[in-house]
């Protein structure tokens, strides 16, 4: 039997469990164009991103701010999909949280300071030595700050069946 469904679990399995995430954004031909990268997640379900300035992403967001990002996991332990709507693949539900907003360029000492944080929070804790260790000048110059904001959440595979919970985010408390 899996735990109840709720807003903070699925914040929780973001953070601790999904790792990496899909980012969807809109290219020049009006095409989506998707990429693997890091989100990490506050509390409200607004997203912090660095990314390097070279990447076309940063172009794609000028030009339309508007994202998905996908977290696809495991399926829960008995997950099963009782109803099928047409096919039965009999195959497990992976879990997965759609997370639908825009996107806003952010200023270069925003860009910094997050890039400083989190860089700081990985190297603490094991992690990000691989990844080079910018000063605040190199950062500022290499870098590019973005926020996303969501305007809907949904996750699924999280229960047995085809439960789901999806949220506007307006209807957050």
């Amino acid at each position: 039997m899996t735990e109840p469904l709720s807003r903070e679990a699925v914040l929780h399995w973001v953070r601790h469990e999904a790792g990496f995430a899909q980012l969807v954004t809109v290219g020049r031909a009006g095409q989506p164009i998707s990429r693997t990268l890091g989100a990490p997640v506050n509390n409200d379900w607004t997203v912090d991103l660095v990314q390097r300035s070279a990447h076309r992403r940063i172009d794609h967001l000028r030009r339309n701010p508007a994202v998905e990002l996908i977290w696809v996991g495991t399926p829960v332990p008995g997950s099963r999909n009782d109803h099928p709507a047409v096919f039965d693949y009999g195959r497990l539900v992976p879990r997965v949280v759609f997370l639908r907003g825009r996107a806003e360029l952010m200023p270069t000492e925003w860009t910094v300071a997050r890039y400083l944080e989190q860089n700081a929070l990985l190297r603490a804790g094991g992690a990000g030595t691989r990844a080079p260790d910018r000063t605040a000048e190199q950062a500022a110059a290499d870098l590019v700050g973005v926020r996303l904001t969501p305007v809907r959440v949904r996750a699924e595979g999280f229960a047995e069946g085809a439960a789901a919970l999806s949220w506007n985010m307006e209807d957050t408390p």
